[in-house]
């Protein structure tokens, strides 16, 4: 038997060597057919310029949504407080909103139409105010030189106001900024529908998207996530605070110092102030020149006041509102206030700031430990 297994494997035929495989040459296909490689680029070119420009089409609608979505995390700590209470996370997601559409509507009904009033009749008043700033001493004396700035910048005043170019740019501006109101409700109103429907699905819809995580990495990545959105929450939640705080202050401020139109001032001082670190500067500017119509003296009130205000939110108030919350530097602050008012105004400085945040915890969270075990 052996014998005959030694004779069969020598009477097996040897393998053939392979014939060795055809190196394709590199972009052989283009190469060889250009046309059709022109055809392929110019279709990616065509398929990227329709994408940007889809891109631009829906920025409001994208805005919008990522306006919901933020003001659905900065509501969620509301939910949870109430929850922390004993309350049901349905019954708190309904007493959320019914809170919710009471303050907008309190909001619509009672402050609006004494801010439209307010801020008609301010407009209406300028002349007088700055008729009466002309009798004040200082003013008189600080432009009483022909050459003089004040004098300068009058002259400058009154020309632009006599000029008919003027009123034609001012006439076309003020349609642009009707035409902006309109919208401006438009996106509010579809912001609101949102946050309400964020809000009511807010954990189905996390689960839903943790769903299209691969198990392996499931449990990490839902726990970053709920870590990110929870402290984004606590932190538009304490900017809201803060905000209600500097304006409630302002409204003060003004009244005492007898500063006209103090409830329209407050109102623009609360939304400016949710950009941190340079919104109370801004204001603290504005306040003060709307003071300076009064007096002097109620300028410097003004002024001293925000100081120490500014102060005292600084390192009493922050502190203990945003103690739960992500710090954001005050650098990536105003890079994000900055690069957000360019894309989208005031809005989309609002929103880069969370943005930023977000940014920064993934960085602190999931970068920096994942550097350290490498």
């Amino acid at each position: 038997m052996k014998a005959i297994q030694r004779r069969a494997r020598t009477t097996e035929t040897p393998r053939q060597p392979e014939s060795p495989t055809r190196v394709r040459e590199p972009g052989g296909m283009m190469a060889n057919h250009p046309f059709t490689w022109g055809i392929v680029v110019t279709a990616g070119v065509l398929v990227t310029l329709a994408l940007a420009s889809m891109l631009i089409s829906l920025a409001g609608v994208v805005f919008s949504v990522f306006a919901a979505v933020f003001v659905t995390l900065g509501l969620d700590p509301l939910v949870r407080w109430f929850q922390r209470r004993g309350m049901k996370r349905g019954w708190a997601i309904v007493t959320v909103i019914i809170i919710f559409v009471l303050v907008i509507g309190g909001m619509l009904w009672l402050v609006l139409p004494l801010v439209i009033t307010q801020a008609a009749e301010f407009i209406r008043s300028l002349p007088e105010l700055y008729s009466n700033l002309q009798q004040q001493d200082w003013f008189k004396q600080l432009s009483g030189d022909s050459d003089g700035l004040l004098a300068n910048v009058y002259q400058w005043f009154v020309d632009t106001l006599t000029d008919p170019n003027t009123w034609a740019t001012v006439g076309g501006g003020a349609l642009d900024v009707g035409f902006a109101i309109i919208g401006g409700i438009s996106t509010a109103f579809f912001v609101f529908i949102l946050t309400i429907y964020f809000m009511a699905t807010l954990d189905s819809s996390k689960a839903a998207i943790y769903t299209l995580i691969s198990a392996s990495h499931r449990e990490r990545v839902v726990d970053y996530a709920e870590r990110i959105m929870q402290n984004v929450g606590r932190y538009l939640s304490g900017m809201v605070v803060l905000a209600f705080f500097n304006a409630t202050y302002s409204l003060i401020l003004l009244a005492l110092v007898g500063v006209p139109f103090a409830l329209v001032i407050a109102v623009a001082a609360f939304f400016i102030t949710l950009i941190p670190l340079i919104g109370t500067v801004l204001t603290t500017a504005f306040m003060t020149v709307i003071a300076l119509f009064v007096s002097p003296t109620a300028a410097i009130i003004v002024l001293v006041a925000m100081l120490v205000y500014m102060q005292v939110e600084a390192y009493i108030l922050t502190p203990r509102v945003m103690s739960r919350a992500v710090q954001v530097p005050g650098s990536i602050v105003l890079i994000a206030a900055l690069a957000g008012g360019t894309l989208a105004g005031l809005g989309g400085a609002l929103v880069a700031i969370p943005i930023a945040a977000g940014i920064l915890l993934i960085v602190k969270e999931v970068v920096v430990p994942w550097k350290a075990r490498s």
